[in-house]
């Protein structure tokens, strides 16, 4: 509105004062405009939701990662301390029967520290594999959000032309989409 008597209104205002002016009652437009605010909120806790998910994915994600550089690592130690364990080995078939001894205990103790290390690469394997899974069922239940959020956005849209054109039809497709939507979002929660 301006200072010089001219404004525009927009078909929402316009109706807005129509029905403040006149006091009319339209249970129609009243249902729907209910419903859309209930939509709203409730996708809203739907869509940080699904965002609360695919962070934790990726955090998982980025767990598993750092276990299997770490498994890695370890597998690396272990290849290390074989190839020392054939260097004795070798050693001990070249070796005087004197100093035989030395190179056996050698052989024996890089025995013992590859069988310790190659169970801490193991257990590591197994951790970045279990971060692994937690993943992926973080990105499942995201991906559950997001259809949940989607339905939902779809319903308020089909509220927004229901409530232009009066059409019924259209006020029971948003209901439809909207269950739809609720019972996606209950399918999250139990996580399936």
């Amino acid at each position: 509105m301006s200072g010089h008597g001219f404004h525009v209104h927009g078909p929402h205002d316009h109706e807005l004062e129509h029905a403040a002016q006149h006091g009319d009652k339209d249970s129609f437009s009243g249902q729907i405009a209910v419903m859309t605010a209930i939509l709203a909120t409730v996708g809203a806790l739907f869509s940080y939701m699904g965002g609360a998910t695919q962070a934790n994915a990726g955090l998982f994600k980025n767990n598993a990662a750092i276990k299997k550089t770490e498994a890695s690592n370890q597998w690396n130690y272990f290849q290390a301390k074989s190839g020392k364990q054939n260097l004795a080995e070798l050693a001990l078939a070249l070796v005087p029967e004197e100093r035989k001894p030395v190179y056996k205990d050698e052989i024996e103790r890089y025995k013992k520290e590859k069988s310790e290390i190659k169970l801490g690469a193991e257990k590591l394997e197994a951790e970045a594999l279990d971060w692994d899974k937690q993943s992926d069922a973080q990105m499942h239940l995201h991906h559950r959000w997001a259809q949940a959020t989607t339905a939902l956005q779809i319903s308020i849209a089909l509220a927004a032309i229901a409530l232009l054109t009066r059409r019924k039809w259209l006020e029971w497709g948003m209901f439809g989409v909207a269950g739809l939507g609720i019972v996606l979002g209950g399918m999250a929660m139990m996580h399936v």
